[in-house]
């Protein structure tokens, strides 16, 4: 639906024009002399009121304007002068002092102009003036006040990201550090096992001898541990993803998982934190489903709503509604990823048999 919205704000200077104009002609309507001019005069000076924050300056010369025609026609009391002290007040606030102060002379020369006597005439020039220099003063005082809260607000949104960044440098720093220490202490020790395993698979071979089985399974044990220290390293050094889920379909497809990709939805380019995590979600799926389903058929599934992306990894394997899995560190992590960006995950066995991820993340918390 086109056309303009009312808002709050809109209705807040609605109200802030009818409880002036009410006041003023509440006041008139005790004057005998009033007319149906001074009447319109009034409405319209305080009608304007409502848009003074789209055009202050418009709604400045048209109080002004019919504030001085209603002064030089009926000769009003003080509370006349209601209207134009609040688009004084507001056309200051935005920086307009000097068409403030200008419109603050006019109709303080009109109200001059129609006092009857020297006294009177000097009583309403000094009120009158007094009440346009607070007028004025305020709405400078006010755009400052505003001007500093903006620059507090701006100061505390840096104060925040600048944390942020220093929390995510300390996180990489720490990251780098236990890589080190894991490199340093585990893999000297593994690859010293693989290598003496092998050395006396290669022995006994050689002598023709049968080679024990436990001595095979150190040699392959050896071997899967260093990949699984490699691969995590790898994380540890760097959390960005390595490539897309699609790519690691592909890559569970040449390790021999039997696994198809289906895309619903306008594919586009995520943000970078969503990004992660959906390929996290997608290997650490995958990563499950080649360890505990077997050869069993998975099927990954990405949706692309308007407002969120739904992941859903199932497996045909042998897990067990009745005996659901423990969480492990994978799940955990996981649905830390999915929570930290205000998503859900569910997890768990399918009621027709095998193992199903399903992540919601919104599009919008990837800011």
């Amino acid at each position: 639906m086109s056309g303009h919205l009312v808002t709050r704000r809109d209705l807040a200077d609605a109200a802030l024009a009818v409880v002036v104009g009410a006041l003023v002609l509440t006041t008139a309507a005790y004057d005998a002399d009033t007319t149906a001019v001074d009447y319109a005069l009034i409405a319209l000076g305080s009608a304007a009121l409502a848009f003074y924050r789209p055009a202050p300056l418009a709604v400045l010369a048209v109080a002004t304007a019919t504030g001085v025609a209603y002064v030089l026609h009926a000769h009003p009391g003080l509370l006349a002068a209601v209207p134009v002290l609040a688009a004084v007040h507001t056309a200051s606030r935005v920086g307009h002092r000097g068409w403030a102060a200008a419109a603050s002379g006019i109709y303080l020369a009109a109200h001059v102009a129609t006092g009857p006597t020297t006294g009177e005439v000097v009583e309403k020039a000094a009120l009158f003036t007094g009440w346009f220099l607070c007028a004025v003063v305020t709405g400078l005082a006010d755009r400052n006040w505003q001007a500093y809260l903006r620059q507090t607000e701006q100061r505390a949104l840096e104060a925040e990201r600048t944390r942020e960044e220093a929390a995510l440098r300390r996180a990489g720093e720490e990251r780098l550090r236990i890589a080190r220490e894991l490199h340093d202490s585990l893999t000297h020790s593994i690859s010293i096992v693989k290598l003496q395993a092998g050395v006396a698979v290669h022995l006994a071979r050689k002598r023709g001898e049968e080679v024990p089985p436990a001595l095979l399974a150190i040699q392959e044990a050896g071997g899967e541990a260093m990949r699984e220290l490699r691969a995590t390293l790898g994380v540890l050094r760097t959390d960005e993803p390595t490539g897309t889920p699609a790519q690691l379909v592909d890559r569970a497809r040449a390790a021999g998982l039997a696994v198809e990709l289906t895309v619903n939805g306008d594919e586009r380019p995520l943000q970078a934190t969503l990004e992660r995590a959906a390929y996290r979600i997608v290997q650490e799926a995958l990563t499950n489903a080649a360890r505990h389903a077997g050869p069993a058929k998975v099927q990954v599934q990405l949706d692309y709503g308007e407002h969120e992306l739904t992941i859903q990894v199932d497996d045909e394997g042998a897990a067990d509604p009745a005996c659901p899995p423990k969480p492990g560190t994978g799940l955990t992590g996981m649905r830390e990823r999915v929570t930290a960006l205000g998503g859900t995950l569910h997890t768990g066995p399918r009621a027709e048999g095998g193992f199903s991820v399903r992540a919601e993340l919104p599009l919008e918390a990837a800011g």
